[in-house]
C-alpha cells in the first residue's frame, strides 16, 4: 500500500456549456432566419418535441469553461479556460496542452466524463481543427498505450468516477451531487448547471467559473475516497491530502482578497488540523 498519488499528474476537470445557436441554425434550416434569442426559444422547442426534455444534443452544446484541478508530487494548481476571455478554439487548445507530453501524461479523473465531457470535446475540437493524438491513442502508435489509454472504457488512464460507482451501468448513475453530499462535501450550493446559460448573458463569469471549479473539488475530493477504498492510499495519506486540499482552498483569493471558495470550504464537514 502507498501512501502517494499515482506517479503521473492528476488532472481533475470538468466543463460547462450552452446551446450553441450558430450551429443550430445550420442543422435545422427554419431556424436560419432567427436572432440568437429566438433561435434558443426554438431550439428548446424542437428538444422537447425530439426527446421530451431541452438538454440539447451534444454536438450543440457550446463549451464556455473548463475548470481543472492539476496535482503533480506536491504542487496543485486550480484553475478555469473561460470563454471570458478565450474562444472555445483556444479554451479547447489550451486544456489539450495537458496531453501534448508523452512522458507525462496526466491521470484524468472526471464525474460523467464518458458520457458527457469526452464527447462534447470531441464534437467541438473537429471544428477548429485542432490535435490532441495522445488523448485518443489506441495503440497504434505507442503499444504501451494499447491497454493503458483515455479512450477504452474499462481502462483507469480516465477514471470516469461516476460510471465506475455504477459498475458502467449495471447500476443506476448517481448524480455528482447525491454522492458529494453522501460524504459531507459541499455538493452543488446556489447554482447549477441550468443556470449556465443565464451567467453567460449576465457576464458572471466569477460565479460561473467558481462554480465549475467547485464541481472539479467535490470530484476530487470524491476521487480521494476511491484511491482510500481500492488501497492506493494509506489513512494517513488520505488525511494529509485532504489537508493539503483545505489548505490550497483557503490560499487561492480572487482580486478583492476575499478567499474565491469560501462557500465550499464552509459546506465541507471536513476539521483540518490547526
Amino acid at each position: 500500500m502507498t501512501n502517494t498519488l499515482p506517479s503521473n499528474p492528476v488532472l481533475v476537470f470538468d466543463i460547462e456549456t450552452i446551446a450553441d445557436t450558430k450551429a443550430a441554425r445550420r442543422i435545422y434550416p427554419q431556424l436560419a432566419d432567427l436572432n440568437d434569442a429566438d433561435t434558443l426559444s426554438a431550439l428548446i422547442a424542437i428538444r422537447i418535441q425530439e426527446a421530451g426534455h431541452d438538454f440539447m444534443r451534444l454536438p450543440l452544446q457550446r463549451i464556455v469553461c473548463i475548470s481543472a484541478f492539476y496535482v503533480q508530487g506536491e504542487r496543485t494548481t486550480l484553475f478555469s479556460l473561460s470563454a471570458e476571455n478565450l474562444s472555445e478554439q483556444e479554451i479547447l487548445r489550451k486544456f489539450f496542452k495537458a496531453f501534448s507530453d508523452i512522458d507525462s501524461l496526466p491521470q484524468l479523473i472526471s464525474w460523467n466524463g464518458s458520457g458527457f465531457d469526452i464527447p462534447v470535446l470531441i464534437y467541438r475540437a473537429m471544428q477548429y481543427d485542432l490535435a490532441a493524438p495522445w488523448l485518443f491513442e489506441e495503440g497504434e502508435r505507442i503499444k504501451n498505450m494499447r491497454f493503458n489509454n483515455y479512450v477504452n472504457r474499462f481502462q483507469t488512464r480516465h477514471l470516469d468516477l461516476m460510471d465506475r460507482f455504477s459498475q458502467y451501468g449495471a447500476s443506476r448513475r448517481e448524480a455528482m451531487d447525491v454522492v458529494a453530499s453522501l460524504y459531507g462535501l459541499p455538493g452543488k450550493t446556489d447554482v447549477d448547471g441550468s443556470m449556465v446559460g443565464d451567467l453567460v448573458i449576465q457576464n458572471d463569469w466569477h460565479t460561473l467559473t467558481t462554480y465549475c471549479e467547485s464541481d472539479v473539488m467535490n470530484t476530487w475530493l470524491i476521487y480521494l475516497r476511491w484511491l482510500r477504498l481500492t488501497g492506493q492510499l494509506s489513512s494517513p495519506a488520505y488525511n494529509y491530502w485532504q489537508q493539503r486540499t483545505y489548505e490550497c482552498l483557503t490560499k487561492l483569493t480572487d482580486a478583492d482578497g476575499s478567499i474565491r471558495h469560501q462557500d465550499f470550504i464552509t459546506d465541507w464537514q471536513f476539521k483540518p488540523e490547526q
